[in-house]
């Protein structure tokens, strides 16, 4: 077993065989994805395991005995217990002594990642049930130590299980985990064109995501850099996660590949942001879709009333978060310059009307010309939902070409339909539709597929029109004598920001309400980006004529069917 499918499979059976019938199924994912780490963990440890055994009970009684350990072995982390998941099965009656023996042996980095599994309960019914020996046996069958099993495919690993796992809970769309295709697009448009600033000597850069999940977005962020600039510059990986069980794999995946685990945070980004004060070269994220921000309403609503505050522009509605995501991560640009790629649906775009949260944090983004391009994604690409999605591309460093401009790129068609769906998964962009797309990106000229606007042109005023009350055919006027508005016919007109209010006014509206006026007072700015009619091409109606001859066709074809019906 090597390709991810294969050692995915062999792992569900494994849920069949020994889970099914004691657990219910939304509770597999607690039970087996600690026993991928742990097994993933002994399979690095083992060549040194003895070792590691024999200088721990050399040096347990007189100093602390990790760093001689970590240093002798050259093992970021190890047990030193007389037990790995092998060595457990040779004694079968002493697994309720000699796990709990086996869990307590690995160094403190482990131990902190394993206690967020909160194994103790899984294990106790297995135990009580005698499943635990025939869990143990059976991943014992799977070599996944990191040179049969690579990082990349250690991380489609866990992605297809937590899939199939998510499935099964009902769990909401997209919440722990972005298809590899996807990651790809938004990693490439991210760092496509910082060749430069990501070559030369002695180069330090760091890479951040406030949904981290399992760490695919930022090792696939990485192995860009190293395949396509340079594997000389030093690229820091920083993640924050919310899943404790996420946090666990993401965090035993980077201690097993060299990276540092302690850069990876548990916790909500938006109420318990772990880096405060924290700044990063380059930030990429998928945060969940249309999931409700409630239970953190009061720490974000106060936190917006600090000017200071990442949030202090505006909040969206409770029931979409996405916008305050991407609000934390601009806090997080340097002076010097960032780049933020994000996965939104298409709610972002356009929802709130001016003067809402979600229109500020709109026209905040735009007026400080940090939104560099939107690529509007294929649907049915993810594996728990089929709606569109749309990679946003932000920073506070354009290039000179892009200042005051907002490129769009239609990428709805670049896509290759999948032999075999994968949930709502049904499309993915191949390889030739990436390049193309990144190429259309860094073309960034107008074309089929590509739209360039000022930023402006997004922006309007909402202008509020008034209409004279009337009583007996007579306007009525207020006591400065002054017309008394009609609140019945209030109406409102949205202005470009491109067009004069005024020549607007008299050109669109006063021809068809004469006795109308604006109350100025009472504009509003608003932006939105309707990226569908930007894009959309006109199909001509069909000719009658056309038209009337299919439904002849239509009757020929079924003549003989209605004269069946009548006969019968």
């Amino acid at each position: 077993m090597s390709t991810h499918q294969e050692i995915s499979s062999f792992i569900w059976n494994v849920c069949d065989d020994v889970l099914r019938g004691l657990f219910k199924q939304h509770e597999y994912g607690d039970v087996i994805l600690p026993f991928v780490v742990l097994r993933r963990l002994d399979c690095v440890i083992e060549p040194k395991k003895d070792k590691v055994i024999e200088l721990y009970k050399e040096l347990k009684d007189e100093v602390d005995p990790t760093p001689i350990i970590k240093k002798q072995t050259g093992l970021k982390f190890f047990n030193h217990s007389n037990f790995d998941l092998q060595r457990l099965k040779g004694d079968p009656n002493g697994l309720k002594v000699n796990f709990p023996n086996y869990i307590n042996g690995f160094s403190q980095n482990v131990f902190e990642i394993l206690e967020n599994f909160q194994l103790e309960k899984p294990v106790e019914k297995l135990l009580k049930n005698n499943k635990l020996y025939l869990l143990i046996d059976k991943f014992t069958e799977v070599d996944l130590h990191p040179n049969k099993v690579d990082n990349h495919t250690m991380g489609q690993i866990f992605e297809e299980l937590l899939r199939k796992f998510s499935e099964m809970s009902n769990e909401t769309s997209g919440e722990h985990y972005t298809p590899r295709d996807v990651v790809k697009l938004l990693v490439s448009l991210v760092f496509s064109g910082e060749e430069d600033n990501l070559s030369g000597e002695g180069i330090i850069r760091s890479i951040f995501d406030p949904c981290a999940g399992t760490g695919g977005m930022l090792t696939i962020g990485k192995e860009w850099i190293e395949k396509n600039v340079s594997n000389k510059v030093r690229v820091n990986l920083y993640g924050q996660e919310l899943n404790p069980q996420t946090y666990s794999i993401c965090k035993s995946d980077m201690l097993i590949t060299g990276e540092d685990p302690d850069n990876i945070k548990l916790g909500s980004s938006l109420s318990m942001d772990q880096f405060e004060g924290r700044k990063f070269d380059y930030m990429i994220t998928n945060p969940p879709f249309g999931v409700s921000w409630k239970s953190e309403k009061e720490f974000v609503d106060e936190e917006s009333k600090n000017p200071m505050g990442r949030f202090s522009v505006g909040t969206p509605r409770s029931s979409d978060g996405s916008l305050l995501f991407l609000q934390h991560m601009i806090s997080k640009m340097k002076d010097e310059g960032s780049r933020i790629g994000v996965v939104f649906n298409g709610s972002p775009l356009f929802t709130g009307d001016a003067g809402s949260g979600e229109s500020e944090i709109r026209r905040w983004i735009i007026e400080n010309d940090w939104l560099e391009c939107i690529v509007s994604l294929p649907d049915q690409l993810f594996f728990n939902t089929g709606i569109s999605t749309y990679i946003w591309v932000v920073t506070n460093k354009k290039k000179p070409h892009r200042k005051g401009k907002i490129q769009l790129i239609d990428g709805s068609s670049f896509y290759s339909t999948m032999k075999k769906s994968l949930g709502s998964k049904r499309k993915y962009i191949s390889k030739p539709f990436r390049e193309e797309l990144i190429q259309l990106y860094r073309d960034n000229q107008e074309s089929e597929f590509s739209k360039i606007f000022d930023n402006e042109f997004f922006g309007y005023t909402k202008v509020v029109i008034e209409q004279s009350e009337m009583e007996n055919g007579e306007v009525v006027t207020k006591r400065d004598g002054s017309p008394k508005p009609d609140t019945s016919k209030r109406d409102y007109e949205r202005v470009p920001l491109t067009d004069d209010i005024d020549d607007y006014f008299n050109r669109e509206v006063k021809p068809h309400l004469p006795k109308s006026w604006m109350e100025r007072s009472k504009d509003k700015v608003g932006y939105e980006i309707n990226f569908t009619k930007y894009f959309y091409k006109y199909k001509p109606l069909r000719s009658l004529e056309e038209i009337t001859s299919d439904l002849l066709k239509l009757e020929e074809e079924s003549e003989g069917i209605f004269k069946e019906i009548v006969n019968e």
